[in-house]
């Protein structure tokens, strides 16, 4: 029970992290509105002014009004999700039995393709740091409520006529990429799954935010959540073992909104495969995606910058 306790307080103190490392300073110079310089130069002045931050910017003209917008957007809408986390996590600890890892079924391993049973891939040398962040693991995964519904509805859906068709189709498609190394697997999972529709939630479901199971995704599409999970899913057909694999939950800079994607944890390091990106990239590569956290079957990490925040670098 202690042990549990102390998962608990460690995710919510990484949380608390998160949100104190948001400060609208620091956005601007991560997004390079603003230079570490210029950011100094600022708060000397807020600390004799008593202004607030943003207007002081604005007044000595170092950044563009819409600049300022977009960094108070990425700040509200990181918090915001950082609160909710934090409400669900919270929550989940009063009187619910937690969907700890080896609670989910494996339905994967129910579309694995016959052949590919006696697959063996070496275990992960080691995780390196996703988009140069530092994670901690909780293997609680009872606030994960569209990740773990997914898997009850896909159960379900395999059982059905038009499930068994898309599954004859699915199969039918991947039995072409086995015996691949994985690299080559990853390239030709990424190009067949990018191929498919992509088309928004609440044009599809009616709802802002929904995690469809690949039977739904193969036959209405999907958006950038149902495009990883049919990559994960895929790759786990194809005798990928969990542990390679996480969908990675990240804020994109660039259009200031949250975004998925799947990582596989190759033996040259981890891979980002993105509905987005036509090419599967190494994440160390990609800069303009900060993750938020990344999950599967038997744990989710919560990503947070490192100890070293803009503003220590800045003195």
């Amino acid at each position: 029970m202690k042990e549990k306790t102390k998962s608990k307080s460690g995710i919510l103190a990484g949380l608390r992290t998160v949100m104190e490392r948001n400060r609208l300073g620091e956005l601007m110079v991560m997004n390079g509105f603003l230079t570490p310089h210029e950011l100094k130069y600022a708060l000397v002045s807020q600390k004799t002014s008593r202004e607030q931050l943003g207007r002081i910017l604005l007044r000595e003209r170092m950044v563009r009004r819409r600049d300022l917008y977009r960094a108070l957007v990425q700040q509200w809408s990181l918090r915001l999700l950082v609160t909710v986390m934090t409400v669900m996590i919270g929550a989940s600890a009063v009187g619910v039995k937690p969907a700890r890892a080896g609670t989910i079924k494996d339905i994967p391993a129910q579309v694995k393709l016959a052949s590919a049973a006696n697959v063996v891939f070496a275990p992960v040398k080691g995780y390196p740091a996703l988009f140069g962040t530092s994670e901690r693991r909780s293997y609680n995964l009872d606030a994960f409520t569209k990740w773990t519904g997914m898997f009850q509805r896909f159960e379900a859906a395999v059982k059905t006529e038009q499930g068994q068709r898309v599954l004859y189709e699915w199969k039918k498609d991947l039995h072409e990429f086995e015996g691949l190394p994985l690299e080559d697997m990853i390239e030709e999972v990424n190009d067949l799954i990018n191929g498919q529709r992509y088309i928004v939630d609440s044009r599809n479901f009616g709802q802002s935010d929904y995690w469809g199971t690949p039977v739904e995704f193969f036959t209405r599409g999907g958006d950038c959540e149902d495009f990883a999970i049919a990559k994960y899913v895929s790759l786990r057909a194809l005798g990928v073992p969990e542990e390679r694999l996480r969908v990675a939950i990240v804020q994109d800079q660039q259009k200031n909104i949250p975004h998925a994607v799947l990582v596989v944890y190759t033996d040259d390091g981890p891979m980002m495969l993105d509905n987005q990106i036509k090419s599967v990239r190494p994440t160390s590569s990609v800069h303009h995606y900060r993750p938020i956290f990344s999950i599967n079957r038997q744990a989710w990490w919560l990503h947070t910058q490192p100890s070293r925040t803009v503003l220590a670098s800045a003195q």
